[in-house]
């Protein structure tokens, strides 16, 4: 547990962290980009999505192109759909040609159906990197083991990666037609679409997924929050997002574990019945008529995200 002193100790860190975490949010999606054209990239072939990268990212681009095949193969199997997406993997060079004032290091999906990653180690993802003298232990020796890279300290690259899936979670449920009925389960969808995953063909990636969600969540006294319930998020969602960047960063980590408990709670099942009954049920509807559909035809876990948040 996280104690007042050590509160009072990291308070500037966790205000940074939080605050970097608005750049999480999904409004960032509505931008255009600059360009439809890639002359500018490398193109590599036999992959799934179509891929472009920067000169010298074709190590990178090749990896996560192959990962986001495997993910799309998976849900092929699952769900039967598969989205069109192209992924770009820039170098900060070429990052503000293709990615309308994103800063250079976050994950997006564009409404072009263009997932845009980051090829190098930037100051961004640095920033997220807490002062492990002022962590407890146990923490601090998780986060170590977890975002450690040979001979230059930590890195936040493993979890920043990762988000690419989450990201290609919205172009599914964006070109699968389905119908989120909340702004809350838009994110909720593309966490489980991401844990599941994981867990289910990376295992090994689990603890790059759900330490930092777990290290944000511990680390903030909610008791600083004015807006904490599912209902205040929708009814204040710009606002939130806009001018309380710490609150949204909560929420968002929330979803992150949320997703991790649902998962083991109902395995890949979960997953396929949330995607056909959010494609099934297009009609928004109110909250208990929601719970209903959730606890149903989905999994009572699921339904108590809305029920004991």
């Amino acid at each position: 547990m996280i104690t007042k002193t050590f509160s009072r100790q990291t308070g500037l860190f966790k205000l940074f962290l939080l605050l970097t975490l608005l750049l999480l949010i999904r409004c960032f999606t509505s931008g255009r980009l600059n360009a439809q054209t890639y002359d500018s990239l490398i193109r590599l072939q036999g992959h799934q999505v179509q891929v472009y990268h920067s000169e010298g990212a074709a190590f990178k681009a090749k990896r996560m192109a192959g990962q986001l095949d495997q993910v799309m193969q998976f849900y092929s199997g699952q769900i039967g759909f598969t989205p069109t997406v192209v992924l770009l993997v820039l170098s900060p060079s070429d990052w503000n040609k293709y990615s309308q004032g994103m800063v250079y290091g976050m994950p997006h999906y564009t409404n072009s159906k263009t997932l845009i990653v980051a090829a190098e180690n930037n100051d961004f993802w640095k920033s997220f990197i807490p002062p492990l003298d002022k962590l407890p232990i146990e923490l601090a020796s998780t986060i170590r083991e977890t975002y450690k890279v040979p001979e230059s300290g930590l890195t936040m690259e493993p979890f920043f990666d990762l988000l690419a899936i989450h990201e290609l979670g919205h172009a599914y449920h964006k070109q699968g037609g389905l119908q989120m009925q909340r702004n809350w389960m838009g994110e909720l969808f593309v966490n489980i679409f991401l844990h599941s995953y994981i867990a289910e063909k990376e295992p090994t990636l689990l603890s790059a997924l759900t330490i930092f969600p777990k290290m944000v969540v511990s680390m903030t006294d909610t008791a600083t929050l004015k807006y904490t319930s599912l209902q205040d998020l929708e009814k204040y969602y710009n606002q939130i997002a806009q001018q309380s960047p710490q609150n949204y960063g909560w929420y968002q980590c929330r979803w992150h574990m949320e997703a991790g408990s649902i998962y083991n709670a109902g395995g890949i099942a979960v997953m396929k019945k949330l995607w056909q009954a959010l494609k099934n049920q297009q009609v928004v509807i109110d909250d208990k008529s929601f719970t209903d559909v959730l606890a149903t035809k989905v999994h009572p876990r699921v339904a108590a995200v809305l029920t004991n948040w």
